[in-house]
């Protein structure tokens, strides 16, 4: 059997590498191998390309992967859906740092980039507080990306009053 070992410097783009897809708590706590193929790296790279580096010029400022590649053991793991388009790739959950940026990062996504799937999310965390985030996807054939943004009007209006 063939066994390829995967450089996870490798730069998917310019301001982003394997590992920041790869890494994973969770993983490292259940001591679970969360090793793409080349196939889920040649996905990922195009998740890069067509959205994440634009945005990242967008915003100038870094895009901080929470979540990007797992394994089907990984995804088992951390509850995610049995389709997640995470296990083949597709998919990344970004951090937003505020609110604010985190409806800019919204925007300039749902006008500017070929994707498929952008979800803004969010949760308590275990002090309580709210933490947000943005699962956003990429299907390498572009003709398949269904550009279907589904924002949380709630914070929308949230933020709108406190402004």
């Amino acid at each position: 059997m063939k066994t390829t070992t995967l450089d996870l410097s490798m730069q998917l783009s310019e301001n982003f590498t394997l590992e920041e897809f790869v890494r994973s708590e969770t993983a490292a706590k259940y001591n679970i191998a969360n090793v793409p193929s080349w196939e889920h790296v040649i996905n990922l790279k195009n998740l890069c390309e067509q959205v994440l580096q634009p945005l990242r010029w967008h915003i100038n400022r870094p895009v901080i992967i929470n979540s990007g590649y797992r394994c089907e053991h990984l995804n088992e793991k951390v509850h995610g859906v049995g389709n997640s388009q995470h296990m083949r790739g597709e998919a990344a959950d970004i951090r937003i740092p505020t609110l604010g940026v985190g409806l800019q990062m919204f925007d300039f996504i749902r006008d500017n980039c070929d994707f498929d799937q952008m979800l803004f999310e969010s949760k308590r965390n275990a002090l309580g507080d709210r933490i947000y985030w943005l699962h956003v996807s990429c299907k390498r054939n572009l003709k398949l990306n269904r550009a279907m943004a589904i924002p949380n009007y709630q914070l929308r209006i949230n933020s709108t009053f406190a402004s």
